[in-house]
């Protein structure tokens, strides 16, 4: 692995691929998604504010008898609301990962809902059968690990890079080639190569 580690130290890490920002940090290489744009951050506060506005409005209708048929339209478009503020939410979770040479593992985490509370999964290079390029709609692509914990356990997936525009293509191979490597998969060629 070694030799691995001293071809990555050669070959530069690109800065950027699609929503991720990548690094070569001793060892190990990491990948954080960028964090939502300011808009993007601010809908779900705005869906949850405009419900809280269409609940009070239900109340203050559902007392007067003529109220009652607007008083429920609101109360359905305020529960609408807050489900589509929590959709919102759930596709702002940021994710890393950390390729760790010397243990020879794939250190994956996902935030959660709670503030500053991640899930990790630590997944061991051997566990990795394959790095997929996967067109998404838009077009777009993403970097997909697939692996098993057991020999004859199912298959499952991570995303690691999403959103990679078609211009990217050139960084997307380089950086598919080097995990590829890094996980000893056959197939990929020489990592920079």
């Amino acid at each position: 692995m070694a030799s691995f580690e001293n071809a990555l130290q050669d070959n530069r890490v690109p800065g950027r691929l699609g929503d991720v920002r990548l690094r070569y940090d001793g060892g190990r290489l990491v990948g954080e998604s960028v964090p939502p744009t300011w808009d993007r951050r601010a809908l779900p506060s705005l869906c949850v504010g405009v419900g809280l506005g269409c609940a009070a409005a239900a109340a203050l209708l559902a007392g007067q008898r003529e109220g009652a048929g607007a008083a429920s339209a609101l109360g359905l478009l305020a529960a609408a609301l807050v489900g589509l503020a929590l959709k919102l939410e759930a596709g702002l979770g940021r994710r890393r990962f950390v390729l760790h040479f010397r243990t020879e593992a794939l250190r994956v985490e996902r935030l959660t809902w709670a503030p500053r509370a991640t899930r990790a999964e630590l997944i061991p290079f051997d566990a990795v059968r394959a790095v997929h390029m996967v067109e998404r709609p838009g077009p777009r692509y993403a970097l997909v690990v697939e692996y098993a914990l057991d020999v004859e356990g199912p298959l499952r997936r991570v995303e690691l890079v999403e959103h990679i525009r078609p211009g990217e293509a050139e960084t997307l191979h380089r950086v598919w080639r080097l995990l590829s490597n890094a996980f000893g998969l056959r197939g990929a060629g020489l990592a920079g190569g």
